[in-house]
């Protein structure tokens, strides 16, 4: 079988509607197929190696229980040596299509911040995936920006890992 062709992908982002200030909609096209794409969202042999977003983050994963009513801890490690921990718990999860989660970070005591709720889905387009995340339930507009970056940050990093990892695996067709 012929490596994938290689593409850029194309991100697209809005706002859900000029008024909803508490929601953000980014989508993003993925030279991969949609079982690669959403093995590396819900394996860990797979998020270890592409979780890291903004750009020079690492990412310690405490804890990853992915079904409904698990629960997600991480902690991401920034550049500049402070410890940034992350926590949420998985609402939904229908393989290969659909992962809805809580989000909330956590302040420097432990204590929970304002949640929002995360939807990511994936849908086929041809040999390629779209994944669409919405994310609502911000508490201003700046904040909403702030995880636009974050999240773009984490599907450059994601379409790295993808790239990489299809080339691999090319002439198998097998997921690992």
């Amino acid at each position: 079988m012929p490596a994938r062709r290689s593409s850029a992908a194309r991100t697209t982002v809005a706002d859900a509607t000029a008024t909803d200030a508490d929601t953000l909609v980014i989508s993003h096209v993925f030279d991969a197929s949609r079982a690669l794409v959403w093995a590396a969202w819900t394996e860990r042999k797979h998020l270890d190696k592409w979780q890291g977003a903004p750009e020079g983050v690492t990412v310690t994963v405490e804890q990853s229980d992915i079904r409904p009513g698990g629960a997600f801890r991480i902690c991401m490690h920034a550049p500049d040596g402070k410890d940034h921990w992350l926590q949420g718990v998985y609402r939904e999860v229908v393989a290969p299509e659909r992962l809805v989660f809580t989000h909330t970070w956590l302040d420097a005591a432990g204590k929970p911040g304002p949640e929002t709720l995360v939807r990511i889905t994936l849908t086929e387009r041809g040999d390629r995936t779209e994944l669409t995340l919405r994310q609502t339930g911000f508490t201003s507009p700046a904040s909403r920006d702030g995880h636009r970056e974050g999240w773009a940050s984490t599907f450059t990093n994601l379409g790295r890992y993808l790239s990489g990892h299809a080339a691999r695996h090319s002439d198998t067709g097998r997921i690992s």
